[in-house]
């Protein structure tokens, strides 16, 4: 079945950076757009940013970009995102999923950004 498994988040500084991973295994990952969501406490999914198959085509929703990458390896079924200058509004639990509503998605990794 399919598993998706997150891991790198943590506690970080205003400022500071953090990458993440999510380990993809049950299905065919090369041939699947990837999605990060995320859930701000007491708040809903927001979609942060989504990357095409094979890697060429990203997008990121407009409070993330310019200071997150998303990036694949198809050959470690992996999926990355790469947050940069980090604010406190970035605190949430952080999904990797395969659909931007984040049906299906993994048990999430903690991001809390606090001084």
């Amino acid at each position: 079945q399919v598993q998706l498994v997150e891991s790198g988040g943590g506690l970080v500084q205003p400022g500071g950076s953090l990458r993440l991973s999510c380990a993809a295994s049950g299905f065919t990952f090369s041939s699947s757009w990837m999605y990060w969501v995320r859930q701000a406490p007491g708040k809903g999914l927001e979609w942060v940013s989504f990357i095409s198959s094979g890697g060429q085509t990203t997008n990121y929703a407009k409070s993330v970009k310019g200071r997150f990458t998303i990036s694949r390896d198809n050959t470690k079924n992996a999926l990355y995102l790469q947050m940069n200058s980090l604010q406190a509004e970035d605190t949430a639990v952080y999904y990797c999923a395969k659909s931007s509503s984040g049906a299906g998605r993994g048990q999430g990794t903690q991001v809390t950004v606090s001084s």
